[in-house]
């Protein structure tokens, strides 16, 4: 088993933790999923992205949490090491970020609400407010990957397709940022440079070989 695991004392209330986690699963489009008779979540897809998986829980103020990649022959990959970099480094950063925004400080209460019950008592309530998950620089670089993806679609076909596998994850995470417009942007930016990297790629190789056939 490789995995990236971390196991964070936090001693924050339950459901400070589990609102915290509930923002990142569904603002990285989370779902519940198998990994081989294991209950995990599971993000990403098997063309551009690659699957990612995770798990978490909370007991007795310890955060413990394990995240993986699927390997390209179906094993884990841990976060570390340069092969599958450009899927590791992302999703690291993207659970560093995650572990900052569970130890942020909730002891303040910022405001105080009241309202009034059925029986006509009023009850006041402190409210928190908490930081969540806010990753603008994930849509910034969407953007700029998808416009690589356009970019390279006329020099280098193949290298379109990569930026455009890029600008796609990192537009998965951005998307639901400060900058979402940017994240969506980078995304439609990134179909469209792969379409003509993978059109063009396909018309050179037709090319050479009616060249081929006639010489």
């Amino acid at each position: 088993m490789a995995r990236y695991i971390q196991n964070v004392t936090l001693n924050k209330p339950d459901d400070f933790v589990q609102f915290i986690m509930n923002d990142f699963l569904q603002k990285n489009a989370f779902t519940l999923a198998d990994w081989k008779g294991e209950p995990a979540y599971r993000a990403g897809d098997p063309m551009f992205e690659g699957y990612k998986y995770l798990k978490w829980s909370y007991q007795n103020g310890v955060f413990h949490l394990e995240a993986w990649l699927k390997g390209t022959f179906g094993g884990e990959w841990d976060l570390e090491g340069f092969v599958g970099i450009a899927m590791k480094k992302p999703y690291k950063s993207n659970l560093e970020q995650l572990i900052g925004l569970l130890q942020q400080d909730i002891s303040q209460p910022v405001n105080t609400q009241t309202s009034t019950n059925a029986d006509g008592t009023v009850q006041t309530t402190n409210v928190v407010s908490v930081q969540t998950l806010d990753d603008p620089g994930a849509a910034t670089l969407a953007l700029v990957f998808g416009i690589l993806a356009i970019v390279f679609a006329f020099l280098i076909p193949l290298l379109s397709i990569v930026f455009g596998c890029l600008a796609i994850s990192r537009a998965r995470v951005g998307m639901h940022s400060s900058k979402g417009g940017q994240a969506k942007a980078g995304k439609i930016c990134a179909i469209v440079g792969m379409c003509i990297g993978i059109g063009l790629w396909l018309l050179n190789i037709f090319l050479s070989v009616i060249l081929a056939l006639l010489s």
